[in-house]
């Protein structure tokens, strides 16, 4: 089991569409394993985005969510590959500079299951339909 730090987009700003998408090179034991073994897991807190206030990343009122599921390679002359690599560029601009001998590809993280925790008493229920398709009230709030 390998595990790292990446980069990812879930598409433009503003424009979110939950899936992770990666620019990965297979110099990198991310993308290498992938290719061999495609189970993955991604997880993402809410404390880089200061909404924590001051508490610790691991309390359970930090919200955290992980992704398991299965690390695919996207076609790189699919319209998918285009919108992924537009959505990581207009998040990681550098990217586009990074060198071509490297062999970058994009990745993205196909959803099986999701671990949700944002408040005491465990993990909250939560299927790839409802994080996919979030329902919204009439004041934006996600139900």
């Amino acid at each position: 089991m390998f595990r790292n730090v990446v980069s990812y987009s879930d598409g433009l700003p503003n424009e979110s569409t939950g899936i992770p998408y990666f620019y990965l090179t297979t110099l990198d034991p991310t993308a290498r394993n992938a290719l061999q073994d495609d189970k993955a897991s991604f997880t993402v807190s809410e404390y880089p985005l200061g909404t924590c206030g001051r508490r610790d990343p691991m309390n359970p009122t930090c919200s955290k969510i992980s992704l398991t599921g299965k690390l695919k390679l996207v076609d790189e002359k699919s319209k998918e590959a285009e919108f992924a690599r537009n959505a990581l560029f207009s998040k990681h601009p550098e990217m586009k500079d990074w060198p071509e001998d490297h062999n970058f590809q994009v990745f993205k993280l196909e959803i099986e299951n999701i671990f949700l925790i944002n408040w005491f008493g465990g993990p909250k229920p939560l299927t790839v339909e409802q994080y996919l398709h979030p329902k919204v009230n009439n004041v934006g709030l996600i139900l």
